[in-house]
């Protein structure tokens, strides 16, 4: 950390620049993580997700929805596991029934498994019925909907914050 001539308020240095060591760079989910504390509820969206209506009273909304299929829901969680703990990870139950349904989980779940491991956690993702996953995100905690553009269907991710420990 570089200082540069004279304070901030306080009497602290002013510093130049601090340079972030995860790997999630974006500035406005940053700001809502730094706000975020223990219980927080932050939900990747998939491209299918009405995000606009179905959140928290407290939920910021960010849209990374690009083009279809950028960026993955998958994308946002390997970023977000850089960058803060998480002590639960629910998706949203596919339906068997109607004209979405799906016979066996979704691909994609599979792949976050895999980035969930990748990140050294040990934590088991908790399916919630669809409908109560939308009554889920919509409780206060609820901080940040991270919206993307993945086409999966079910893709869906309700993460709940830890605690940092170091």
């Amino acid at each position: 950390m570089r200082e540069s001539p004279g304070t901030a308020p306080l009497g602290l240095p002013k510093v130049i620049s601090v340079m972030l060591k995860h790997q999630l760079i974006h500035p406005k989910i940053n700001e809502v993580l730094a706000r975020a504390g223990h219980h927080a509820k932050i939900l990747i969206a998939d491209g299918n997700y009405p995000a606009s209506t179905k959140k928290g009273p407290n939920a910021e909304l960010v849209s990374l929805n690009l083009m279809p299929g950028v960026v993955t829901c998958n994308q946002v969680l390997q970023a977000l596991l850089s960058a803060v703990p998480i002590d639960g990870v629910n998706t949203m139950m596919y339906e068997a029934s109607d004209p979405y349904a799906l016979k066996e989980d979704p691909a994609v779940w599979d792949d976050y498994r895999k980035t969930i491991r990748a990140a050294g956690l040990d934590l088991m993702l908790q399916p919630i019925p669809k409908w109560d996953f939308y009554k889920a995100v919509e409780v206060a905690d609820h901080v940040l909907t991270i919206q993307t553009a993945d086409q999966q269907r079910f893709a869906n991710l309700l993460l709940s914050l830890g605690v940092r420990m170091d």
